[in-house]
């Protein structure tokens, strides 16, 4: 049990297993009930709580500060947190920083989403590295009472991730046409007017920064949702073909994204470039197989070996699912390695402009370690174009 103030607890954070956390509660009253992941960056919990790819996981912040800065809306990478609940160890403070518009808890507690501090943080995360991902329910209540009972069963409950797509419930609902570019100062976020490649995104869960690095990279990009088919796709006549982040198991997105998928790679020569969810899509389509992790991968201060130069980045990680680089098959290069444990973070197709990496190049943790990967893709439009030609 982790230790408080003599205050009375206002919030209870209950393990499958029987364990509970006590700690005061902030954001939204209720009870949520989720996988728990931990998270280990210093920075950028709002990005992390928007995340779609955190769709069906409360996030345990190693980091202490959170909250010290506030949330602003130029940080959503998507409309609201996606993440069904954030754990940390000490409670905001009033936030101090001139892009702020709102504090943390305010802004959890205006879009439904559970918050827990004082919490033992280290506790948690050794549980969670040592046992693997546990499902949990996580309750806020002012009063202060708890069916402890009943909490663990409602964690016992929980289905989990593994066969679950998730990708479907975060998707758009609707194409749209994405153009906003990066942050840059002083002018904030700016339009691409000249792209020079159409391409289409397929949306399992994007985040907005990826949207953005695909117009710095100047594509005029055009978002499908996950479920829409080769045909569709191909209806808008892309220069390459975007498949986006998300969340779940990709075996159970897989279902109706591998044939599309796949479909493309056997009917056109289109550069294709995959990130997170969107490479282990790309890793089913051509025959490997993935596998869930221990507690996966969660946050920005993960080194990523690229084996064909050598070079080490620093990427931000986000995936509780890898592919299995033991089941590639023959003409499917692995490029990226993680430093952590030698899963697979990259691959490519050996004679095509086809690639797809597991990190984040977009979160800027490095901070532009990996922004090379867009001007990649990029640099295979033109050549794809000018072959065509």
């Amino acid at each position: 049990m982790s230790k408080l103030s003599n205050d009375k607890p206002t919030a209870c954070l209950a393990l499958a297993d029987g364990t509970f956390f006590y700690g005061h509660g902030f954001g939204a009253t209720g009870t949520s009930v989720a996988e728990l992941c931990f998270n280990t960056a210093m920075t950028g919990y709002q990005e992390i709580m928007t995340d779609p790819s955190y769709a069906g996981q409360i996030v345990t912040f190693t980091f202490p500060h959170i909250g010290n800065v506030g949330v602003n809306p130029d940080d959503d990478e998507t409309a609201d947190p996606v993440a069904a609940g954030m754990v940390v160890k000490w409670m905001p403070t009033q936030s101090s920083n001139w892009r702020a518009t709102a504090e943390l808890g305010d802004w959890l507690a205006a879009r439904g989403r559970i918050a827990i501090g004082g919490i033992d943080t280290r506790r948690l995360t050794r549980a969670i590295r040592q046992q693997g991902a546990p499902h949990v329910a996580l309750e806020h209540n002012p009063e202060g009472t708890f069916d402890l009972e009943a909490l663990v069963e409602k964690a016992r409950a929980f289905s989990g991730l593994e066969g679950l797509d998730l990708a479907k419930d975060v998707t758009c609902a609707q194409s749209y046409r994405w153009d906003e570019m990066r942050w840059a100062w002083p002018e904030g976020y700016s339009r691409q007017t000249a792209p020079d490649h159409k391409v289409v995104a397929i949306d399992y869960g994007a985040k907005r920064n990826i949207l953005r690095c695909l117009a710095s990279a100047g594509c005029d990009v055009t978002v499908l949702p996950a479920t829409a088919t080769a045909e569709e796709v191909l209806a808008h006549n892309p220069d390459g073909v975007f498949l986006s982040n998300g969340p779940g198991d990709p075996a159970a997105t897989g279902a109706y994204a591998v044939p599309m998928i796949q479909t493309i790679l056997k009917e056109t020569q289109l550069p294709m470039f995959g990130i997170c969810l969107g490479h282990q899509m790309l890793a089913l389509a051509l025959g490997a197989k993935t596998v869930k992790m221990n507690h996966g991968h969660h946050g920005a201060n993960h080194p990523v070996k690229d084996n064909e130069t050598g070079k080490v980045e620093i990427t931000s990680m986000n995936h509780g699912f890898a592919v299995d680089s033991q089941t590639l098959p023959e003409g499917v290069v692995e490029t990226h390695v993680s430093l952590f444990d030698g899963s697979n973070c990259g691959i490519r197709v050996a004679d095509r402009p086809v690639f797809s990496v597991q990190q984040h190049p977009e979160a800027s943790p490095g901070p532009q370690d990996s922004f090379y990967l867009f001007e990649r893709f990029a640099d295979s439009m033109a050549k794809a174009k000018a072959v065509s030609a």
